[in-house]
């Protein structure tokens, strides 16, 4: 991690872990459901249901950093300012390209 200050979600960081443990269980039933030679269907909507709920992670944390990181930066100004705004802008063209 390139930062020295605490990351945006840190005051939510044990929210963040409990989702996070919540879809490693989700992916572990994908296993099963493919060992087990699961209806393709319902392996496939199972996996819609993975990514919906990584997808709300990654907004959470988007939020958290824009909120934390970015608005700190904006407001003092200066090349960080800039800096972290680009950064924004990068990760949230990464986020939009995989949809």
């Amino acid at each position: 991690m390139s930062e020295t200050a605490a990351p945006g979600y840190v005051d939510d960081k044990h929210a963040v872990l409990r989702r996070l443990s919540r879809i490693e269980g989700q992916v572990r039933g994908l296993r099963r459901m493919v060992g087990e030679e699961a209806y393709c269907i319902d392996v496939l909507t199972q996996i819609a249901a993975v990514e919906k709920a990584l997808d709300g992670v990654a907004l959470k944390l988007l939020a958290d950093h824009t909120n934390h990181c970015v608005r700190d930066a904006v407001e003092r100004g200066g090349s960080e300012a800039d800096e972290k705004v680009g950064e924004l802008l990068a990760a949230v063209e990464r986020f939009a390209r995989t949809r």
